[in-house]
């Protein structure tokens, strides 16, 4: 790397990049940042080489992160490319900078271009590719993600878990399910347990119901929250196990989740939780009992209507009114 090439000249007419050109090419690599910024600012295609030749053959680190974060908004190939070029770069600014831009890219041919990088013997650019791949929901992407979830970082794994929830592809849950029973990561068995969520097949109910019993308490937390996305009615009775659960942010997701089920077993443990000590618990429960369509649940709600927080007395009037409105259901199977 050099600090500048005088004789890298910008193919422009545009008199603002042409005065930018001497301060681009000082010695000074504050000077040249500042160049860069105000490059940037002018909005200007034929500022791009300018751009990325910074972030790829500047010799200072600072002046390479500044020109892949200024080069975010672009998703020109040779953008892409370069971005992509600095996840290897020998500084970590640089490289999270590269990866921060490439996370905003929004086109399908950005995402094209990013594909092989996704397999890179690198994990930083592997992670890296991945995140930037979720969310345009590229169906070319499916295959590196699978691949991607037997990877040896967890970082990986992740990513890969979130581009396939992305993508709906069913064909993944067996594998989602055996992230979320058996991964060593915490947040890779969270993440997989909400991707779960995207339909359902045979391995889907048992992967769940174990992630109930998980160590951590936010694949707990997960696991709830999908059963009821799912309306896994089989589910109830570990959901209303869960509502003892030593976490009242799982309990809230069991609560939630058995409302939408409408699982009259539930009525004696949700009508406990609505007692709790955390407000937002409380109204939780009283919202999930108005679901139960039950009579039995009238009793409880009154005795909340005076409840001392206002959600949790809205919550109860909107139980009520629910319970008016619903014949009793029979036990849900």
């Amino acid at each position: 790397m050099t600090a500048f090439n005088p004789s890298y000249h910008i193919s422009t007419d545009n008199p603002d990049i042409l005065d930018l050109q001497p301060r681009l090419q000082d010695a000074d690599p504050g000077v040249r940042r500042i160049a860069l910024i105000e490059l940037a600012d002018l909005e200007d295609p034929d500022s791009l080489p300018w751009l990325a030749a910074a972030l790829s053959g500047d010799e200072a680190a600072n002046v390479r992160a500044e020109a892949a974060r200024l080069l975010e908004a672009w998703e020109e190939p040779e953008v892409v490319d370069a971005l992509c070029q600095a996840l290897a770069d020998s500084d970590n600014d640089v490289r999270e900078a590269a990866a921060q831009s490439l996370s905003e890219l929004k086109t399908r041919e950005a995402g094209v271009r990013l594909l092989p990088w996704a397999t890179h013997s690198d994990i930083f650019v592997r992670r890296s590719a991945l995140r930037a791949l979720r969310e345009l929901r590229l169906e070319d992407a499916a295959e590196p993600a699978l691949t991607a979830l037997g990877d040896s970082d967890a970082g990986v794994r992740r990513e890969a878990v979130g581009i396939l929830g992305w993508l709906k592809r069913t064909d993944a849950l067996p594998h989602l399910a055996r992230l979320t029973r058996d991964d060593p990561d915490a947040e890779v068995r969270r993440a997989a347990a909400g991707a779960l969520g995207l339909a359902i097949d045979a391995s889907v109910l048992p992967a769940l119901q174990a992630a109930l019993a998980d160590p951590a308490w936010q694949v707990r937390e997960e696991a709830a929250g999908t059963l009821g996305k799912l309306a896994l009615t089989g589910a109830g009775e570990a959901l209303v196990k869960a509502l003892q659960d030593d976490f009242w942010q799982v309990r809230l997701r069991a609560a939630r989740s058995l409302g939408k089920l409408r699982y009259l077993p539930a009525l004696q443990g949700l009508t406990v939780v609505l007692g709790h000590g955390i407000s937002n618990l409380r109204k939780e429960a009283a919202l999930a009992l108005g679901e139960l369509g039950s009579g039995d649940a009238v009793e409880a709600l009154r005795n909340a209507e005076n409840d001392g927080d206002p959600e949790v007395r809205k919550a109860v009037r909107i139980a009520l009114s629910q319970l008016e409105q619903k014949p009793p259901l029979g036990q849900s199977a």
